[in-house]
């Protein structure tokens, strides 16, 4: 059996070019093409080539855009879901499982809306933290297994990102930028030295989610954001390696023995399709709540503004201590003293003996004499 030769492809950045002059957007790509919107991301981005029947049908899109009479795109009508509203549903990617069950909404992180020059940075972070926060809530819940942390971890998160908003903004994807710095603040080992962090939080009340929750605290931190990611979230393995800083073959590895891990104390979700439905209805479980989207913001104000001072008082503080110095230094070189020298061809002072008779008697007259006052001394004649 031949290999079948790889397609040829515009370079990444025509590729951007032409889906952005056919008017689409990344996840009407992923629909037509039948992949996720993260790995229409990576191939723009250059970091993965399109393969298979994907790639045959990426590049048929592609040449359909680079026609002048191709007809537009139009996106197929979303379904409703029970509250009568239309959303949209990623496909799933190769590499993810093929049936994915609607109440893992609940966890997969809705896509942020194309950014408008009608929208003013605050609008736009509204935006995006309404359509990230609840999610990405629970998720930093079954990653880190408190609730408290959780919360803090997202809003931690979206602080940062109002601080550099001009990045954020710009961002390919900032539902993942945000994503990536909550999850490394759930996980920083720096947390089991607070006093609010030192006691474990109530167990769920379910004793099936209490199990699955305590094998996934039980796995590593990088096998366990591993698993979240591809199985909870919904990523492909190379958009996974990417967020999580490793290799594709290093995370599928972690991916693996974390699948073994679960699947060796809980039996029943060996199949990934079953694990993920079981991490939305834990993720759903619990009742978190993200604070109001201005809240985060003059949070995240009044942090820069309390650490900004902060380091205009240690320059002060230093600025002062270096004027003092310079104020209270001596002006000119004293050397110090030496230490004292043996001079030669002294003979040794010799301590005195005991004293003789006469001494003696001598001494008894002078002390006796002294004692009623002092008298003029007058020399003898003889």
């Amino acid at each position: 059996m031949t290999q079948r030769p790889d397609i040829p492809l515009p370079p990444p950045k025509e590729r951007r070019r032409l889906r952005e002059a056919g008017a689409l957007t990344q996840a009407q790509v992923a629909a037509q093409v039948g992949v996720s919107r993260e790995t229409v991301r990576a191939w723009e981005s250059g970091r993965t080539t399109p393969r298979g029947r994907e790639g045959e049908a990426y590049a048929r899109l592609l040449e359909s855009l680079t026609t002048p009479s191709a007809e537009p795109y139009e996106e197929p009508a979303a379904p409703r879901t029970a509250a009568g509203r239309t959303g949209r549903h990623r496909q799933p990617s190769p590499s993810t499982p093929a049936a994915v069950p609607a109440s893992a909404s609940v966890i997969a992180t809705a896509e942020a809306p194309e950014p408008s020059d009608a929208l003013t940075p605050a609008q736009a972070f509204d935006a995006l933290y309404a359509f990230c926060a609840p999610a990405l809530v629970r998720q930093t819940y079954l990653l880190s297994g408190r609730r408290e942390l959780a919360r803090e971890s997202v809003e931690r998160a979206f602080q940062t990102a109002w601080q550099r908003w001009p990045e954020v903004a710009v961002d390919p994807d900032p539902a993942s930028w945000v994503r990536a710095t909550a999850y490394e603040y759930a996980l920083s080992p720096w947390h089991r030295f607070r006093p609010r962090y030192r006691h474990p939080e109530p167990p769920p009340a379910d004793a099936a989610d209490r199990a699955l929750l305590d094998v996934l605290l039980t796995l590593p931190p990088s096998y366990r954001r591993t698993l979240l990611l591809h199985d909870g979230v919904g990523l492909g393995l190379p958009e996974t390696a990417a967020e999580t800083e490793a290799s594709t073959p290093a995370t599928a590895n972690r991916l693996l023995h974390a699948r073994q891990a679960v699947a060796a104390r809980l039996p029943g979700l060996a199949d990934p399709a079953a694990l993920h439905r079981r991490l939305a209805e834990v993720a759903s479980a619990e009742r978190l709540r993200a604070p109001r989207p201005p809240t985060v913001r003059l949070g995240s104000e009044r942090r820069a503004r309390f650490w900004t001072r902060a380091a205009i008082a240690f320059t002060v503080t230093i600025i002062g201590a270096t004027a003092l110095t310079v104020r209270t230094a001596p002006t000119r070189y004293e050397p110090p003293v030496p230490p004292g020298e043996t001079v030669q061809g002294i003979p040794p002072r010799v301590a005195p003996g005991t004293l003789s008779d006469k001494e003696l008697k001598l001494r008894k007259k002078l002390r006796s004499g002294t004692a009623h006052g002092p008298q003029r001394l007058l020399p003898e004649s003889r």
